[in-house]
């Protein structure tokens, strides 16, 4: 059934869905039009709200793209890639192989979201270069993994309340993360998802007939050469000496970081380990250097599209529109449902405000007082809104840009798969917010 069911829904979006940039240009112009029209607020205001936030997400983008190119390295790295090699000789199917690669990226994205990412969409190429599959289901299925990291140790919402001082403390206190990322409901759900996802992976695995495959050369990032070194300029260039001079060092500062200084991850650090683990492992500063050079070929989509999606979060918060949008389905809530309908209004404001940390930011002053004005569990609201930011990700481009980058692919040859994981993991969500 739900390889009959992914059939259309990939044909559909192949044939609708616009790149991701022309996405983004669209909901530019539907998140300014709806605040002129629905929140009043006046043309020139809305210019201002998109021209002042445009570059909001400078760092974040940098970060983004940083996570793209230094899993591209580490990946390519020679013992990296034998790794990968043996962990993928362990699929000897193309079954096998999409059910390993999505509990590969399940496992990863809840330990971390940017190392879910990377190490999805890696594995997923190096499964490709050895297993005749599918190539853009086994890219959606790496892609897929990600649903669980709001749920997971890096979950930005839960993490935010479980910190002194946070903004919403005083009206909530400070909430530990053993009421939300380690309570039952959010437990079993995702537990629920990883038995779920890869079996609806496995069952939309297409036909031979209409499945699409990549030529595994196309893949190949480059054997290792010799080099001749004929200038003193290129023997620096290939001093293992000088890599492992500055690549030690920044190994040494991330174990102290770890264990002396207790501390934990976050994107910057797992952009650190990953660039200084492909330092050592390169060996070589001109290794490295050409690494780079094929990694950053993927990073167009990043340069360009997290600046509008910085400028529609800003419509969509300073004209009040997220704000209403909440208000306006919270307003159907009971006490039974408004986990339901935080649930849902979460992953609709996502499509518009892709970013965790800045959705609960908008949405907690909306869900705070209906919890408390019905009487419902405040932890278990929170999770609904984390749960709804992570959701929607499997139809928003914007966090598949690093995945697209690395395997090669355009958003269109993915979403189709995505969109089938999406109704199916919705309904499993909904489930465990409403009635655990």
């Amino acid at each position: 059934m739900l390889k009959l069911l992914s059939r259309p829904a990939v044909k559909m979006v192949e044939r609708y869905l616009p790149d991701p940039y022309i996405f983004v240009l669209l909901l530019t112009v539907i998140a300014a039009a709806a605040a002129i029209a629905v929140e009043r607020q006046a043309p020139l205001a809305v210019l201002r709200f998109w021209g002042d936030g445009f570059w909001n997400l400078l760092t974040f983008s940098m970060q983004m793209l940083l996570v793209l190119v230094t899993g591209f390295m580490l990946a390519s790295s020679p013992p990296v890639k034998r790794l990968l090699q043996r962990l993928a000789g362990l699929a000897n199917n193309p079954g096998a192989a999409i059910v390993l690669v999505t509990l590969v990226s399940l496992t990863a994205s809840w330990i971390n979201w940017g190392f879910g990412l990377v190490v999805g969409a890696l594995f997923a190429k190096e499964l490709a270069r050895q297993i005749r599959v599918d190539y853009r289901l086994l890219v959606a299925s790496a892609y897929s993994g990600f649903i669980v990291w709001h749920g997971g140790l890096a979950g930005s919402v839960p993490l935010t309340i479980a910190t002194e001082g946070h903004f919403t403390a005083e009206r909530i206190g400070v909430i530990g993360t053993g009421e939300t990322i380690f309570s039952l409901f959010n437990l079993v759900i995702v537990l629920a998802l990883f038995v779920a996802m890869p079996l609806f992976n496995r069952l939309m695995l297409p036909d031979e007939k209409d499945s699409v495959f990549v030529d595994p050369r196309l893949l190949d990032d480059g054997e290792a050469r010799r080099v001749r070194i004929t200038r003193p300029a290129e023997r620096l260039e290939n001093s293992m000496t000088l890599a492992w001079l500055v690549g030690i060092p920044g190994l040494l500062f991330l174990l102290d970081h770890f264990v002396l200084q207790g501390g934990g991850l976050n994107l910057n650090v797992v952009n650190f380990l990953f660039l200084f683990l492909a330092i050592v492992l390169h060996r070589t500063p001109r290794s490295l250097l050409e690494s780079l050079h094929e990694a950053i070929k993927g990073g167009a989509g990043i340069v360009i599209q997290f600046p509008f999606y910085a400028g529609i979060m800003a419509i969509m918060v300073q004209s009040g529109l997220a704000e209403t949008l909440s208000e306006a389905l919270i307003s159907l809530a009971t006490e039974a449902t408004l986990p339901f309908w935080t649930f849902l209004s979460a992953g609709i404001v996502n499509i518009f405000v892709p970013s965790g940390g800045g959705q609960w930011a908008v949405q907690a002053p909306v869900m705070l007082p209906a919890a408390e004005a019905l009487g419902v569990d405040i932890p278990r609201v929170a999770m609904a809104v984390a749960w709804g930011d992570a959701w929607t990700n499997l139809l928003q481009p914007f966090w598949a840009l690093p995945v697209l980058g690395i395997a090669g692919l355009k958003a269109k040859d993915i979403m189709g798969f995505c969109l089938v994981q999406l109704l199916l993991t919705g309904l499993i969500i909904a489930a465990g917010l409403s009635w655990l």
